[in-house]
């Protein structure tokens, strides 16, 4: 199995920055993390909303993608030695203020109900 693990979250001020990490175990992913097809995702849930996409890494080949949203605000990184994810966000908005989420999965992909494993969350509030 999987488990994902997020921390870093808290109360930031507007325009503010804040990291988060997401560090993954369990022998399915030891194991599967030399898949060409594993991808790393961040999601993200306000109160009364759907959960929506944040941004994704290819854990092999790097390559990003991002929610327009977030685009050029948000940057994901990842140490694969260390089966760990980050999403750094910077320039933060109150509209930022939601629960996020990592998410493992094998397609390059921006839904939701495509990804395998999931963390428990970490809330981010910002002020404004």
């Amino acid at each position: 199995q999987v488990q994902l693990v997020e921390s870093g979250g808290g109360l930031v001020q507007a325009g503010g920055s804040l990291t988060l990490s997401c560090t993954a175990s369990g022998r399915s992913f030891n194991t599967g993390r030399g898949d060409t097809s594993l991808f790393m995702g961040w999601f993200r849930q306000a109160p009364g909303k759907e959960r929506e996409f944040v941004g994704s890494i290819h854990w092999i080949g790097g390559i990003t993608d991002y929610a327009k949203s977030v685009l050029g605000r948000f940057t994901i990184a990842k140490v694969n030695a260390k089966n760990t994810m980050y999403l750094h966000m910077n320039e933060l908005k109150p509209d930022d203020t939601a629960v996020y989420y990592c998410a493992a999965g094998n397609r390059r992909t921006a839904s939701p109900q495509n990804y395998n494993y999931w963390g428990q969350g970490t809330q981010v509030t910002v002020s404004s």
